[in-house]
C-alpha cells in the first residue's frame, strides 16, 4: 500500500485518522478469493501500537493494533510499520523502538522486528545530556530516543514462507540484511521515503535492488509516497507505483534464488578479496613498467 501521505501531513494533530481511513480503503479495495499479504510503510501508524505504561495509554495501543488487524482476514497477515513504547515502572516512557509489527487473524501479533541501525538526530539525539542542553533536539517529532533492536530477524509465516526485515534505510548495509542461521524466502523493506524528497527515493529502490541480487532473495518495498516496489532475487522490478502516487498493487511473491548466491555465501570478503587482488595487481604492473624503463 501506498497512501501518499506527506511529511508534513504525517505527525500533525489529528492525521492520524485520515491516514488510518486511507489505508483501510487502500487495503480494502480488491479483495482477492485467497489468502493475502498486506504491506504497510514504516510507521503507517503513528500512534504507538505497543505502550508498556499503565491505563490509559495501554488501552489506546490496543484500540490501533485492533483497527489494523479488522482488516486481515482467514490466512492472511497484515506487515505494517508502527511504534513501541517501553516503560520501566509502567508510568514514565523510558525508550521507544521503530518497529515492523506482523499480524494475524484476530489482530494476533505473530511477531515484531525492532529497527537496529538508527538515525542519528532522527531517531535518536546524540550526547543527549550534552546536546540538549544547548537546545539541540532530533529532527522527527518527539523526545524519547528510539532504542536499537538486536539486527536482522526472520519470521515464520505460515502458508508463505519465512520473511525477513530491512526498515528503510537499513536496507543500504550490505552483507547486513538477513539473517545468515534462518534466511528468510523474502525481505519486507517498509521505509519513509517522504523525507528524502525527489532524489532520495530512486537512490533507495537501486540500494534495495542491490541487496536482492545479492542475496538472491526478492524485496518488497512498501513507503508512504513512492517508490514502492516487488523486486526479484536477480534484482529486477516487476511491480512499482510511481512517487507521489496513492494507490496499490496486487501481485504473486517472487521465489527466493535456487540456491545461495556466492555473495550470500561469502559476504563482503568477497568484493573487498577481489579489491585486494586489484591492488596488488597495480604494483605489480607499475613495478614492472619501471623496471623496464630503468633497463
Amino acid at each position: 500500500m501506498q497512501p501518499n501521505i506527506g511529511q508534513q501531513d504525517k505527525w500533525r494533530p489529528g492525521y492520524s485518522e485520515i491516514a488510518a481511513q486511507r489505508l483501510a480503503q487502500l487495503s480494502m479495495e480488491q479483495r482477492p478469493d485467497g489468502p493475502r499479504l498486506l504491506f504497510w510503510p514504516e510507521a503507517a501508524v503513528t500512534n504507538p501500537m505497543l505502550d508498556e505504561r499503565s491505563q490509559p495509554y495501554g488501552a489506546y495501543a490496543d484500540f490501533e493494533r485492533a483497527r489494523a488487524a479488522s482488516l486481515v482476514g482467514p490466512g492472511d497477515y497484515l506487515l505494517t510499520g508502527g511504534i513501541a513504547l517501553f516503560s520501566k515502572d509502567k508510568i514514565a516512557v523510558s525508550g521507544a523502538a521503530n518497529s515492523v509489527f506482523v499480524f494475524g487473524q484476530g489482530g494476533r501479533l505473530v511477531g515484531r522486528y525492532d529497527k537496529a541501525h538508527l538515525v542519528p538526530y532522527g531517531e535518536y539525539l546524540p550526547m543527549r545530556p550534552l546536546l540538549s542542553s544547548i537546545g539541540l533536539s532530533r529532527l522527527a517529532p518527539g523526545d524519547v530516543d528510539f532504542l536499537p533492536g538486536p539486527g536482522p530477524r526472520t519470521i515464520e509465516l505460515p502458508g508463505w514462507g519465512k520473511v525477513g526485515f530491512q526498515l528503510c534505510y537499513e536496507i543500504i548495509f550490505s552483507g547486513q540484511v538477513v539473517d545468515r542461521r534462518n534466511r528468510p524466502d523474502f525481505i519486507f523493506n517498509p521505509s519513509n521515503d517522504a523525507w528524502f524528497g525527489a532524489w532520495g527515493p530512486p537512490q533507495h529502490l537501486a540500494q534495495a535492488r542491490l541487496r536482492a541480487a545479492e542475496e538472491g532473495i526478492p524485496v518488497i518495498r512498501s513507503t508512504p509516497t513512492g517508490i514502492s516496489a516487488v523486486i526479484d532475487a536477480h534484482g529486477q522490478v516487476v511491480q512499482s507505483l510511481p512517487w507521489r502516487t496513492a494507490g496499490y498493487f496486487d501481485g504473486t511473491l517472487p521465489p527466493p534464488a535456487a540456491k545461495p548466491t556466492l555473495f550470500a555465501r561469502f559476504g563482503n570478503v568477497l568484493p573487498l578479496g577481489i579489491g585486494f587482488l586489484l591492488v596488488i595487481a597495480a604494483i605489480a604492473l607499475g613495478r614492472t613498467g619501471r623496471y623496464r624503463r630503468n633497463t
